[in-house]
């Protein structure tokens, strides 16, 4: 999650230990297999549109080479497979993903068998402000500005995608945006999960906000004391 809860894929990524029957997996793996459990065929750029659009909101959104790295490593696994389809456009044709039964099994058992692992809080401005003594009180106003601000963008966008996951009528539709193959899901339950991730979404960076502007007021009271002793 960006800034306070973001998870960074590296080596040490190991979100599963693997069991007798399956392979160990990072939890990137398990990241790009679970937007591939919606059902639909999709593209490494499908993949990133959605995980710009949902994932990141919450957990981190993976680069291009990370996804084909890990779609290349689920397909050595059996857990998807891909095909090569043709372009309008003319240009190249490009390499589609579907999940495969077995990855669709595999998912599902690390979705409910995986231990429950904390959030890593690295909160990069209050390392910050925990330096305090070391900046001017204006920079660190200002530093907390510019993350409030960054809260509250954050904060509507997310409002923006959970309306758009309700859909107008009310039902479910796509949350992680447009769908890339222009399909319909509203009705689908399973949207109705990812659009529940993006309601905690909106209220973490409107959390975030908050303890941004409680900051500030505490640095005010902070100042008015300092005046006072003075």
């Amino acid at each position: 999650m960006p800034h306070v809860t973001e998870k960074k894929a590296d080596a040490t990524d190991t979100a599963d230990t693997g069991d007798a029957g399956r392979p160990a997996l990072p939890a990137t793996s398990w990241a790009v297999l679970g937007l591939l459990s919606f059902g639909e065929e999709l593209s490494g750029y499908d993949l990133k549109k959605w995980s710009d659009s949902s994932l990141r909101l919450f957990y981190w959104s993976p680069s291009f080479s990370q996804i084909y790295g890990e779609l290349k490593r689920l397909e050595q696994v059996g857990y998807v497979t891909a095909r090569r389809v043709a372009q309008e456009t003319g240009n190249r044709d490009k390499r589609v993903y579907v999940i495969t039964d077995a990855g669709m099994a595999a998912v599902r058992h690390w979705a409910r068998e995986a231990p429950v692992e904390p959030p890593v809080l690295k909160h990069g401005v209050m390392l910050r402000m925990w330096l305090g003594h070391l900046l001017e009180t204006d920079r660190m106003r200002d530093v907390l500005g510019r993350h409030r601000a960054y809260a509250e963008t954050m904060r509507q966008r997310a409002e923006v995608d959970v309306a758009d996951a309700h859909g107008e009528d009310g039902h479910g539709a796509d949350p992680h945006g447009a769908d890339p193959h222009g399909a319909d899901p509203r009705g689908e339950e399973s949207w109705a999960y990812p659009a529940l991730v993006l309601k905690w979404s909106e209220r973490y960076y409107a959390a975030e906000r908050d303890l941004a502007d409680a900051m500030l007021a505490d640095l005010a009271a902070l100042d008015e004391r300092d005046r006072r002793r003075l």
